[in-house]
């Protein structure tokens, strides 16, 4: 069967766009008609899907707050004005909301703006200003920017497998998830996606197939090595091989890899990306980590970065190893943690 052919809709003031790419110039051209600006419903699904799903997501739920602010207001949500977009910046600074945030809004209003058929609108210039004086003011009266994860270090990795029950299948799967979070510099998406086939062990180590990531728009693929460890309990192969055992138990040769487990120590279907925080945080804690409440899935990717580069590891290797874009800030800031402390002005000067 044929999807149904609709035009494109315009969409009107104050109404929320389209989640596809519409034509900048509707108008009929050079013997244009209306097929020639008609997208089927599976290829607007497959433009829709292009986005990375947790960007939609994120991006929706921006959309839909700014419009419901302008139509409480009387302001015209699409397209906006200049003023417009600084007053919903400067309303969201009022109501205290993390910086990351409010950034994360004004982007979204950007680029909903862009797949309706404004690109370059609304200016920006006038919100980030606001925005930049609500910094100024949270650093002035103790605020703080971004809250950042606490990266996991070796020893930290080590307590946290400890306290896994290795001789349950949650102690188990839980061992496997932190080695491979830490040694992957695996984000959450990437873990809870990873399928048992992705996995597979050679003579040096783990060869793990990451299918898609954020920074691998066209989904090409890329295989990440990870050699064998030097401690039982954080050996990937080690980790690898246990979680292997209860899988093959459960008759669970192929599909996810990593999986839900209730109570009865029945596996069920993949694990979600909020469970693997849940896990995370609950086994840093009772490992006594420093600052366990704030520790997250992140903190594993972030610790995987961090005890590479103290280890002499090149900026460059590290980002192709975690999938980092070359020039990522993100690696940066990890990499002036570690040289804050081992080339600080004030080592061996006699304090």
């Amino acid at each position: 069967m044929h999807d149904e052919q609709e035009a494109l809709p315009a969409a009107a003031a104050g109404e929320r766009p389209p989640i596809y790419p519409l034509p900048e110039n509707t108008a009929h051209e050079a013997g244009h008609t209306a097929a020639d600006y008609t997208l089927s419903t599976r290829t607007q699904q497959r433009i829709a899907d292009g986005v990375p799903a947790n960007t939609r997501r994120a991006y929706t739920r921006q959309w839909a707050l700014f419009t419901g602010w302008c139509a409480t207001h009387g302001r015209i949500a699409l397209p906006a004005t200049a003023h417009t977009l600084a007053e919903y910046t400067s309303q969201l600074c009022e109501a205290g909301q993390a910086p990351a945030s409010i950034e994360q809004a004004v982007a979204a209003v950007r680029t909903m703006h862009r797949l309706a058929g404004h690109p370059g609108h609304p200016a920006t210039e006038a919100a980030r200003l606001a925005l930049r004086a609500y910094k100024r003011a949270r650093a002035e009266t103790g605020g703080r920017g971004q809250r950042e994860a606490p990266p996991i270090t070796i020893d930290a990795l080590r307590a946290m497998v400890a306290a896994c029950d290795l001789d349950t299948p949650i102690g188990r799967r839980d061992r496997l998830l932190l080695v491979l979070g830490l040694a992957l510099m695996g984000r959450r998406s990437e873990l809870v996606a990873l399928q048992r086939e992705d996995v597979r062990e050679v003579a040096d180590g783990l060869e793990v197939t990451i299918r898609t990531s954020k920074t691998d728009k066209d989904s090409a693929g890329e295989t990440v090595a990870i050699p064998r460890g030097s401690h039982p309990l954080t050996d990937p192969v080690a980790a690898w091989r246990d979680w292997l055992h209860v899988l093959d138990q459960a008759g669970h040769t192929t599909g996810r890899l990593l999986r839900r487990i209730n109570r009865h120590g029945t596996l069920g279907p993949s694990l979600g990306a909020d469970a693997v925080n849940t896990i995370v945080r609950d086994l840093a804690i009772r490992a006594g980590v420093p600052s366990a409440d704030t520790v997250t899935a992140h903190s594993l990717r972030a610790g995987g970065a961090t005890v590479a580069y103290a280890a002499g590891v090149p900026v460059a290797v590290i980002a192709k190893h975690g999938r980092w874009a070359p020039a990522s800030p993100v690696v940066l800031r990890y990499i002036r943690a570690v040289d804050r402390w081992r080339d600080n002005a004030m080592r061996n000067v006699g304090l």
